[in-house]
């Protein structure tokens, strides 16, 4: 017998914000303790969502921000200065993938067929 599937569950699991981990599993996938967890949520680093019994809930992405955190901190970077790198680093790929965007489209709009010189009209109408 197979499980039933529903487009939404098909979604939930490509979806990078879906908070699907429980806090336990969620710190040994990236090899820390809940109490790191809960220090880089007190951090204000990421914010796990609660199921309906009150417990946190992880997505992909923030275990990503995570164990970020995580390599800094391994690496001697206190906690504090640690969520702080990992919040401009993201701001900063944001900034990236944003101007790259707008290079594309100033790119196409630049290729894109306008009226030349001799097609313009005048601001009074007249050629």
């Amino acid at each position: 017998m197979t499980p039933k599937t529903t487009p939404q569950t098909h979604s939930r699991l490509d979806d990078d914000d879906y908070p699907a981990y429980t806090m336990g599993r969620a710190a040994e996938m990236i090899g820390a303790t809940p109490g790191f967890l809960r220090a880089i949520g007190e951090a204000r680093l990421i914010a796990p969502l609660r199921s309906e019994g009150g417990h946190r809930r992880y997505s992909r992405y923030q275990l990503r921000i995570a164990a970020r955190a995580r390599e800094l901190v391994d690496a001697g970077t206190p906690i504090e200065a640690a969520c702080r790198i990992v919040i401009l680093e993201d701001q900063l790929e944001e900034a990236m993938r944003l101007n790259e965007e707008l290079r594309k489209a100033g790119a196409e709009a630049d290729e894109s067929p306008g009226p030349g010189p001799e097609g313009r009209t005048r601001a009074d109408g007249r050629n």
